[in-house]
């Protein structure tokens, strides 16, 4: 019996499998759901302002009673859960603003809850939106440098951390990279009475490149320096991993790899050696590159937008903080 492979015709056809669009669909190995998406929202100290990102196109900051119109937005789109940034008015040196109990994040959640109480709420807890400095904690100076005083800021964090319970945030998200973070507000959660909130660890958060559009719509552009001496460089990953291992012996119960993009090798690593909740930030420098090629007409944006974030579920994550939420949301529901 002759065979057609034995003529010289290839045995093995994957092209089988891809024949067909509804095939295609069943052999599917990763899908990309509306589930899997946290929107960013960037909350705004004034009133009636809803102002568009320069650098980020189509994101807004948003003013306490304008925040309801993203709010049912998100939730008309069925995206499960947001993550909150605030801009307070006033900033000082040790970024006491962000531990205030009518602070503005706080007030953002509280606003939140009364309109869609479903909506899952995660926090971000930092300090360089709420110091003059713009760095991600109080500072000391040693030996003529002056650095963000890693011990003093823990407790501010556990503080800050807290006054977001208090208003009802859902998930409390650290991402100051703080050696420590994560033991200072596991113990402060559980010392105020909320030891069933669970923390979203930034454990493994580069200095990154692709974070320069959210400069602008965070307002926390450093001062002088950067961020060098507590974010981690960009080449290593053995790092990560460490960082990560101490983040979930501290207490956390999910962490997060930033950047996105560059960095899904960071993914696999993590998901592969802890087996815990991994989440991913897909960046604004990320989505600012796409929005810039989709505008010149040099990509489809559609189908760049829905293959990357695939890419991060094929890599690993289980959840993706991407501020391509809403589009991705309507792309995913139209088919």
């Amino acid at each position: 019996m002759t065979f057609p492979h034995d003529a010289g015709h290839p045995l093995h056809r994957p092209r089988r499998l891809r024949s067909h669009s509804r095939l295609r669909d069943l052999v599917r190995e990763h899908r990309l759901t509306v589930d899997d998406l946290i929107y960013p929202l960037f909350v705004y100290h004034g009133t009636n302002l809803r102002r568009e990102i320069r650098s980020m196109p189509g994101q807004y900051q948003f003013s306490l009673d304008r925040l309801g119109e993203a709010v049912a937005e998100v939730v008309e789109l069925g995206i499960p859960s947001v993550l909150l940034f605030g801009i307070p008015e006033h900033k000082d040196a040790t970024g006491s603003a962000a531990s205030q109990e009518q602070g503005i994040v706080q007030e953002a959640v509280r606003l939140i809850k009364r309109q869609a109480p479903e909506l899952l709420v995660i926090t971000d807890v930092c300090f360089c939106e709420y110091t003059d400095h713009g760095h991600c904690g109080p500072l000391t100076e040693t030996a003529g440098r002056v650095d963000v005083d890693n011990d003093a800021t823990l407790p501010l964090l556990a503080e800050q951390a807290v006054s977001h319970a208090r208003a009802g945030a859902d998930v409390i998200a650290p991402s100051g990279m703080m050696d420590g973070m994560v033991a200072a507000i596991r113990s402060g959660l559980d010392g105020a009475g909320f030891p069933g909130v669970p923390i979203l660890s930034y454990a493994a958060k580069f200095a990154s490149a692709y974070y320069g559009p959210f400069r602008e719509a965070a307002e926390s552009t450093p001062s002088f320096g950067d961020r060098r001496t507590y974010q981690m460089d960009s080449a290593n990953s053995d790092e990560a991993i460490r960082e990560v291992e101490i983040d979930l012996a501290e207490g956390a119960d999910m962490v997060m790899v930033k950047p996105a993009l560059a960095y899904m090798d960071i993914v696999r690593r993590v998901k592969a050696e802890f087996r815990v909740p991994v989440a991913v930030y897909n960046v604004s420098g990320e989505y600012a590159m796409v929005k810039a090629a989709a505008a010149n007409g040099w990509i489809d944006e559609r189908r760049i937008v829905l293959e990357t974030l695939t890419g991060f579920k094929r890599a690993g994550a289980d959840m993706i903080i991407t501020y391509h939420a809403l589009d991705a949301a309507r792309w995913l529901r139209g088919g």
